[in-house]
């Protein structure tokens, strides 16, 4: 590690060209698979411009083939078959950076990697203060990536140079961490651990994706109705009129209404036109405001936003408190004594008040994690997830429980299970 990190501007291979034709993807998987050694993958979204979260640009690297940027959302519709460049890489292990935020998107139009590098769980079990791509290679390389483009709209097209520069850095070093950081974690003992956690990574990350039973519920702030069921109905009814005519127009849904102007609207519950008119955020185009190029790229949905007319939410807003109590929605129910296995509350307040007890096993099965987080020079978060640590002691009769079982049900992985089970058991006894 040096004192100064030199700045990497550009890819030492140059600025690739974007793939986005079948005769251009058969001729990368055949580069592809007469090269060697582990795959570098990354991958940019629109999700903040665009409705849904699917890929817009897919950057992979392979020594002996360079770099390579896919545009997924053409080739897709063009009928390539993805599986062409799966066989290309085998079973040689897919390096990413935090793969729980790519690997469904890769899942989702067919590629599947057979063994898994996370640069970011590595960082983690290495005991690293700072996570993000740009820390990790200043530490292991001296480098520093230049990032100018992290919340750009990947949807447009052509990419510029520069953001097609800017995705290509994120995977021209990959290659070189995942041998530093190998090392390392041999070094310290935690290569099986790294195997396990990369091993789950992958499985969760190219599961199906799971819907929220109440999507609705996801609004920023929703807290604050919990006690107001009417405004609950105007929450919802909002964020369901919302999503379909983002759905429709395929634009982010807080580029049409601010979660903010929900609940703003959902309190106030407005019942005449001057009241509405009050709410100011009801009455304009959501403006964004960055003071950078950014601003123009959200000026290109201003169109669309401009066909979305304030009347849609009155009216939505006048249909919700027309309805009759018995079609108010409620909040989940707080977590019952007898829904410990995966719902112990996270207030500790709750545990003192009523449950003096479990909070004192709580405590002391802490301090062994926290012991053998020192001990292993291994973040306590990773040594065990803290909700299963919850989950286990808010449960009576624990000289009953199979701790090592109980936490293999959670989701702990066998490092961990063999690392903190019998320390654990003794404590919460």
């Amino acid at each position: 590690m040096t004192d100064e990190p030199r700045l990497l501007r550009e890819p030492r291979g140059g600025v690739p060209a974007v793939t986005d034709t079948p005769e251009g993807f058969r001729a990368v998987c055949e580069q592809m698979a007469q090269a060697t050694g582990p795959l570098a993958a990354d991958a940019e979204r629109a999700s903040g411009f665009r409705y849904g979260h699917e890929d817009w640009l897919i950057q992979f690297k392979r020594e002996g083939a360079g770099i390579v940027l896919f545009d997924p959302i053409a080739l897709t519709r063009a009928g390539v078959d993805w599986n062409l460049f799966n066989e290309a890489i085998g079973d040689d292990a897919w390096i990413l950076h935090d793969a729980v935020q790519d690997l469904p998107g890769f899942a989702d139009i067919g590629l599947r990697p057979r063994a898994l590098f996370d640069t970011e769980i590595a960082a983690r079990l290495l005991g690293l203060h700072r996570f993000g791509l740009a820390a990790v290679t200043e530490h292991y390389l001296g480098i520093t990536l230049a990032k100018e483009h992290s919340a750009a709209d990947w949807s447009y097209r052509p990419l510029p140079r520069d953001w097609r520069n800017y995705a290509a850095l994120d995977v021209e070093l990959l290659i070189e961490l995942r041998s530093l950081m190998t090392q390392e974690l041999k070094a310290q003992g935690k290569w099986e651990w790294a195997l396990e956690e990369f091993h789950y990574a992958l499985e969760q990350g190219m599961a199906p994706r799971r819907e929220h039973p109440a999507p609705w519920m996801r609004i920023s702030h929703i807290t604050e109705l919990g006690h107001d069921p009417q405004g609950l109905a105007v929450a919802k009814a909002l964020w369901e009129r919302r999503d379909a005519l983002a759905r429709q127009y395929d634009i982010s849904p807080s580029l049409l209404l601010a979660d903010a102007s929900i609940i703003e609207a959902a309190s106030r519950k407005p019942r005449n036109a001057r009241e509405f008119r009050m709410i100011r955020s009801l009455n304009e185009r959501v403006r964004m405001h960055t003071g950078s190029e950014q601003d123009k790229m959200f000026e290109r949905y201003a169109p669309i936003q401009r066909k979305v007319k304030p009347s849609l939410w009155r009216e939505t807003i006048r249909e919700a408190l027309a309805l009759p109590r018995s079609q108010w929605p409620t909040p989940p129910a707080p977590p019952s004594d007898d829904d410990a296995q995966t719902n112990a509350p996270r207030s500790m307040k709750m545990w003192a008040t009523r449950h003096p007890q479990r909070l004192r096993r709580l405590q002391a099965a802490r301090a062994v994690v926290n012991s053998i987080a020192d001990d292993t020079r291994t973040p306590a978060e990773m040594i065990i997830k803290p909700q299963i640590i919850r989950n286990l002691c808010w449960t009576d009769e624990p000289d009953r429980r199979d701790v090592a079982q109980f936490l293999t049900s959670q989701g702990a992985r066998d490092w961990q299970v063999r690392l903190i089970a019998a320390s654990v058991s003794r404590v919460i006894m």
